[in-house]
């Protein structure tokens, strides 16, 4: 089962520079077997043309290191505090894809302009307040978590799948680390197209609230009809 982890965390590595959100070795993917406490993640530094199924790190949600000769992402310290607090999520993806990483350096959230940003959020995607110089001098990856959480203190992650970390960049999860690629995906989708509509309209006005229900609530929840079912993201 853990190698089977390790794949799936690979796939979902070698799949950021394929869909153009990777430069260098900025991001990483993390998958999660809830049934052992049990991540595996990509190792820090590593070129993603450099990378093997037996490269993955396996780290505990104590965040002590179960396997792996490398040392896991920088990161991981964020995946395991998203992990602890979302219990319902499979994976998380960190990029530094460009229009998204814009957002998060202004301290902007994306506005929801349309269908596109309606069929995978339940309005803006979030950014976080600025942290203190004593959260990044302290444990800042873990603290970085911590500024996720206090954000999304009265969200449902599952409804908002992504964040733009104020002065970083995005993080997004998924039941599946696959899912969290998508949606790391529709991220920078949506950022970029968010930006070209500001530069036509820059008083443009939000969705509207019966459209953002209908796009979302066609492929999320219990009235869902989108897609076929069983498919699982």
């Amino acid at each position: 089962m853990l190698e089977e982890l390790k794949r799936e965390a690979y796939e979902a590595n070698i799949a950021l520079p394929k869909h153009g959100l990777i430069n260098l070795t900025f991001g990483n993917a993390s998958a999660i077997d809830r049934a052992k406490g049990i991540f595996a993640i990509k190792p820090s530094g590593v070129d993603y043309t450099a990378l093997t199924p037996a490269d993955m790190v396996l780290v505990d949600l104590e965040g002590k290191k179960v396997e792996g000769k490398l040392n896991p992402s920088s990161d991981t310290p964020t995946h395991r505090r998203l992990f602890l607090a979302f219990e319902k999520i499979g994976g998380v993806v960190h990029t530094h894809s460009s229009h998204a990483t814009a957002f998060a350096q202004a301290g902007r959230s994306i506005p929801i302009f349309g269908t596109t940003h309606a069929d995978y959020f339940y309005g803006d995607i979030p950014v976080t307040r600025k942290m203190t110089a004593q959260e990044i001098g302290s444990a800042y990856e873990w603290e970085t978590g911590n500024v996720i959480l206090e954000r999304f203190n009265g969200l449902d992650p599952l409804d908002f799948p992504a964040v733009l970390v104020n002065r970083h960049a995005p993080f997004t999860w998924r039941p599946t680390v696959a899912g969290a690629v998508e949606v790391a995906v529709a991220v920078e989708c949506i950022a970029h197209m968010a930006l070209m509509s500001l530069q036509l309209e820059p008083k443009l006005p939000t969705i509207e609230p019966e459209l953002l229900n209908k796009h979302f609530k066609r492929k999320h929840g219990p009235g869902a009809y989108y897609g076929q079912a069983g498919a699982a993201h």
